[in-house]
Formats: C-alpha cells, sequence, structure tokens
C-alpha cells in the first residue's frame, strides 16, 4: 500500500510540473514564470567566483608586500614597516584594487548578461542576442552564443516554412481524393476506372511528397544511407533518359544523353539515379516545346562529373543562389519545391557536389552540374 500511495504522489507531482511548465510556455516570453532552480542562480555564481577571486588577490598583495619590503630592505619582523615602506602597501594595495576591480567589470557583467540570455534562450524567447564585450575569451564567447542562438532561430522558422508548406502541399491531393469518394458515395460517379485512375494518381503525388520529405531530412541529418558499389554512370544516365522519354515527348521536348560510353565509380546507385531524375525532371519542366535536355557524363580529373543541360527559359541570376533551398519554385510550374534541395544533399552525402550556371536568357536555358568523386 505504501509504494502504491508512493506511486500516485509521483504522478501528481509529475503533473503539477507538467502543467506548470505549459503555464510557462503558453505565457509567452515576456511574462512567462521562472523555471525553477536548484542551486545558486548564474548571477550568484558569478559573485561567487568573483569573491574567491578577490581572495587571492588579497593574499597575493600580502606576499607582494612582504616581498617589496623584503627587496627593499625595509621589512622587520618585530616593528612596524614605516615611511616609504607604508608608501609601497599603499601602492600594491591600490594596484591590486584596480585589477581586481577591471577583472570584475570584465568578466562578470558580460559573463551575468549571457546568463540572462541563456535563460531567455532556453525558455524559448526568439532573437535573443548579447553584446560581445570584454576580454577576448569572453568576447568569443558571446560571438559563439550569437551564433548558436541565429541557427536555433532559423532552424526554428525552417520548421515552421516546412509544416506549412507540407499542409499546403498535401490540401490539394486530399481534397481532390476526398471531393472524388464523396461523388462517387452520393452516385454521383461511378466507381470504374476512369474516376479511380484520378485519385490513385492523387495518392502517389502524396506519397511521392512524403518520400522527398524523408529522404531531405535523412540527408540534412547526415543519416542517409548509402549503399554503394561499383556503377556505371552512363548507364544510369541511359535509363533515367528512357523513363523521362514519355513524360519529355509528351511536351515535345527531346531527352538525349551524351559523354563517355563508361564511366564506372563507386556509388549509391539508386541515390545517383534520384539526382538525375530529378535534374532531368526539372529541366523539362522549364523547357518549351521543340527544345533539348541533354544528359552528360564524363570524367574530369578526380572527379565524375555528371551536367544536364536544357534550352529552356534560363535562370535569373539574382536566384541563382536560391534554387537549392527548400519549396524554391515557381508558382505556374508545378513540382513540389523539393527536387533539387535533394540533388544538393544527395550529392554531397556521396562527398561531391552540384552546382548550377546560367545567364537567364529564355531559349539559352541553364546547366546543372554534379560533381562525384572517383573512387574504386
Amino acid at each position: 500500500m505504501n509504494h502504491q500511495h508512493d506511486d500516485e504522489d509521483w504522478r501528481l507531482r509529475w503533473d503539477l510540473r507538467e502543467q506548470a511548465w505549459r503555464a510557462r510556455r503558453d505565457a509567452g516570453p515576456r511574462h512567462r514564470w521562472r523555471r525553477p532552480r536548484r542551486g545558486l542562480p548564474p548571477v550568484g555564481c558569478v559573485i561567487v567566483v568573483m569573491l574567491g577571486f578577490l581572495a587571492f588577490v588579497g593574499i597575493a598583495v600580502q606576499v607582494a608586500i612582504w616581498f617589496t619590503a623584503v627587496v627593499l630592505g625595509m621589512f622587520r619582523p618585530l616593528g612596524e614597516p614605516r615611511g616609504a615602506q607604508g608608501i609601497a602597501v599603499v601602492v600594491i594595495v591600490l594596484v591590486a584594487l584596480f585589477i581586481a576591480f577591471r577583472a570584475f567589470t570584465g568578466y562578470a557583467r558580460p559573463l551575468a548578461e549571457l546568463a540572462r540570455a541563456s535563460e531567455r534562450l532556453a525558455d524559448g524567447e526568439p532573437d535573443v542576442r548579447v553584446e560581445a564585450r570584454g576580454p577576448r575569451p569572453v568576447r568569443n564567447l558571446g560571438a559563439s552564443f550569437n551564433a548558436m542562438a541565429e541557427r536555433l532561430d532559423r532552424s526554428r522558422d525552417d520548421r515552421r516554412s516546412m509544416l506549412a508548406d507540407v499542409t499546403h502541399e498535401l490540401r490539394t491531393p486530399l481534397t481532390v481524393l476526398g471531393g472524388g469518394l464523396e461523388a462517387m458515395i452520393d452516385g454521383v460517379h461511378p466507381a470504374d476506372a476512369e474516376h479511380l485512375t484520378p485519385l490513385l494518381a492523387e495518392t502517389v503525388v502524396m506519397r511521392r511528397l512524403l518520400d522527398d520529405l524523408r529522404t531531405l531530412s535523412l540527408a540534412e541529418a547526415g543519416a542517409l544511407p548509402l549503399h554503394r558499389e561499383p556503377s556505371d554512370l552512363r548507364t544510369l544516365a541511359d535509363e533515367v533518359v528512357a523513363s523521362a522519354h514519355t513524360a519529355a515527348s509528351a511536351k515535345g521536348v527531346t531527352v538525349e544523353p551524351d559523354g563517355d560510353a563508361s564511366l564506372v565509380t563507386s556509388v549509391d546507385p539508386v541515390r545517383v539515379r534520384e539526382i538525375l531524375a530529378n535534374l532531368v525532371a526539372n529541366a523539362v519542366r522549364h523547357t518549351s516545346a521543340g527544345g533539348r535536355v541533354t544528359v552528360s557524363v564524363r570524367a574530369l580529373g578526380g572527379d565524375a562529373v555528371l551536367d544536364v543541360t536544357d534550352t529552356g527559359e534560363g535562370i535569373r541570376a539574382e536566384d541563382l543562389e536560391a534554387v537549392f533551398e527548400r519549396y524554391e519554385r515557381r508558382s505556374d510550374t508545378g513540382g513540389s519545391g523539393l527536387g533539387l534541395a535533394i540533388v544538393r544533399d544527395l550529392a554531397g552525402a556521396h562527398g561531391g557536389s552540384v552546382e548550377v550556371s546560367s545567364d537567364g536568357v529564355a531559349g539559352r536555358g541553364s546547366r546543372f552540374r554534379v560533381r562525384l568523386p572517383l573512387r574504386d
């Protein structure tokens, strides 16, 4: 029975602490309760440290007084210091106090501000920064804190944007699915292949979006598994070109391979095929009827170079740096806006890189170049 009561008391205390934490979270950064602390608060810790430092300085002052008196020949074991010895003692004490004061103001105040900013950051308050001042170690600590806070704010903003974009991307196929199923249930449309095929296509769109998000999340976290094996990159390029032929022909775009007839290196063939498929799909999407998309494979130095070149609309100079960001796309071209971000992260996972070049002139298109290190 006692154990049962102890468990109930523990659960009650846990529930009360959880309710208090939720209240602090929902109260906002300005009027939020202070979190319960154990031991001394950060400012108290700084004061204790500085008192210890002052005690150390006091002992050092006593040693310095004794040493100076001995050097000047004014130390009298049985007497009191007089004249010049007294002046020396006063000067040493004043210098020691000045050094202690400068050390206290130089270290304690920036550290106290940093401790308060850390509390605000831990409470979830955004845009928390400190002024990097004081001695060099303290300035470096403040600069590191600001960099960490900036990364946390950027991560928080990216997470919110990702949730909003995913919600937007899933809303359209879910609406189509819901509308089609309701029409079948109400007897407006028959449940035949003609009306079920578009609904199945919407499930494919949702599955592809979720797969892209999973791949992107794993790649950015450095947890994407790569199953390397010797692979012929030209064969992979030919497979991608063949799979893109139907969609490209429907738009009037020609897709063709080029480059070395064979180039073998150790890569994950599934992921490299995904890189090329995303680049080719992006090129076809931005190329008008009568245009051409070329997939070139060749060795350059110690790298395998995969070039996907098109004769499409091109990319403006001010947009080149943002093309590999998440959800960076034009609203009239379709797509999830994740393909090029996946290309960037998959190339990085292989130890390679991706770059884009374009002069923004329609008809001259753009070129995406992927570099993968040649490995046995």
